[in-house]
């Protein structure tokens, strides 16, 4: 069995040496680069298998010429960097180019992505083929997540997996974690890159245009229906599709979703003729899918459907030292989208690093964003509000009769959210996350006590 090749563009002597001595460097045939030439030529002629290649300069040819070139979809990239956004390497990394390492690096993390490249080429023997800069960001990038904390390497593994099957996926995760950005990866390190990623929000559909918008329609085929639309089953032909918040469909509309995954046929409301569905079915949801099933706000049998391979995503407070690592890569895009160059002083750091963060990455971007238009120069402790949308638990208490039977509270709350609603039992039970069979028991049982 011979060894997988490696090539190194690596110009920085100190990056070079700790690369080098790197273990797992040694299981490659070694190929280093010769610095005054393109590395992109290079590296095609030597045809490696992995590659790492240091970005110090905006104006690399090689690096654009890579964007269409094939070897993009070729070869393991891992890119190494200081920092600064690069407009030429963000598109790279949409595009699937692999690892981007931003400095100072953690040769451990490094180190294992090279393990696990390696055990993956002589698997399938090619059968398949410190303080920063208020310009720089420093966190790691794979696809379009950014995170250096071991959660997320574990993660990026993970997808690397599952991206290259034909698994369905759901990602399971908390509001504001990034599922979509999850399932956009999972995408573009996908043999279905090429085409569509198109995502729809399940939560946000109207019961009445659901099987219009999952499946389209034709002319004619209800009233308003003034020519034929595509639905995104067909929008995504070829390509992948994004439930997001799947489980916020209502539940008596699953079953219609569900054909679909069982059958691979599904007919535009109002044709005569079926369709076979060309995509690949990726979920997500911010609930705990056993809880929605016992609630019956998910059907079980739609859940196996999609979680072929379940994807668990990491709380920010889970991810250590990441907080301040996102805080650090989003004032960095801030100041060079603006040409400005705001800093974040040490107590604002310490602020962001003992804040557990319930409302998760998007959380965290709008408190900087916040804070970047308050601050002059450097952004203080005062700049950064959090806990805007978290009200302590006293709060959360304020209004509440003290001893108060539970079923009389329940009552109250299930009444002043249907009236709220205007009627609609769907969104009600929706929004108190019961099923609309519960909801209608529940309303049952007040009106026959109010008979008596």
């Amino acid at each position: 069995m011979t060894s997988p090749k490696l090539f190194m563009h690596v110009q920085d002597p100190l990056l070079a040496s700790n690369l080098l001595s790197l273990n797992s460097v040694r299981q490659y045939e070694l190929n280093i680069s010769h610095q005054y030439e393109n590395w992109l030529d290079q590296l095609t002629t030597t045809k490696c298998d992995v590659a790492l290649v240091e970005i110090n300069s905006l104006d690399d040819a090689a690096l654009k010429e890579l964007i269409n070139s094939p070897a993009l979809h070729q070869i393991e990239f891992l890119f190494f960097s200081t920092g600064e956004p690069d407009p030429i390497l963000d598109r790279l990394m949409k595009k699937g180019a692999g690892f981007h390492y931003r400095a100072p690096y953690n040769l451990k993390l490094i180190e294992s992505s090279l393990e696990d490249l390696f055990a993956e080429l002589n698997l399938s023997q090619y059968l398949t083929g410190t303080k920063t800069s208020t310009q720089t960001s420093y966190l790691d990038q794979f696809g379009l997540l950014v995170g250096s904390s071991s959660a997320m390497h574990h993660l990026y593994r993970t997808i690397r997996k599952v991206a290259v099957t034909k698994a369905n996926a759901l990602i399971i995760g908390e509001s504001g974690t990034g599922k979509e950005l999850i399932a956009n990866t999972l995408h573009v390190f996908s043999q279905r890159a090429e085409s569509p990623f198109v995502a729809i929000n399940c939560g946000a559909l109207s019961p009445e245009l659901i099987d219009s918008e999952l499946f389209g329609h034709i002319k004619g085929a209800f009233t308003g229906a003034h020519k034929d639309h595509q639905g995104v089953f067909e929008q995504a032909e070829g390509g992948t599709l994004f439930l997001d918040e799947v489980t916020e469909m209502p539940y008596e509309h699953q079953v219609k979703l569900l054909r679909v995954l069982e059958s691979g046929e599904y007919k535009p409301v109002g044709a005569p003729q079926v369709k076979i569905a060309n995509v690949r079915i990726i979920a997500a949801t911010n609930r705990i899918p056993s809880d929605a099933i016992r609630d019956e706000i998910l059907r079980e049998d739609l859940y196996f459907r999609l979680a072929q391979f379940p994807i668990l995503v990491p709380n920010l407070k889970d991810r250590e030292g990441d907080a301040c690592g996102l805080a650090q890569h989003f004032l960095a895009y801030r100041n060079t989208q603006d040409g400005q160059h705001k800093q974040l002083s040490a107590s604002s750091l310490d602020k962001i690093n003992h804040y557990h963060w319930p409302g998760n990455v998007r959380e965290l971007k709008h408190a900087i964003e916040r804070a970047y238009i308050m601050a002059d120069e450097t952004i203080q402790p005062e700049h950064i509000i959090i806990n805007t949308m978290n009200r302590t638990n006293e709060d959360k208490t304020a209004g509440i009769p003290m001893g108060m039977r539970l079923d009389d509270i329940e009552k109250i709350v299930i009444l002043k959210t249907l009236k709220k609603n205007n009627g609609n039992r769907t969104d009600t039970a929706h929004q108190l996350g019961i099923s609309v069979k519960t909801l209608y028991n529940k309303l049952d049982k007040y009106e026959s006590v109010h008979l008596l």
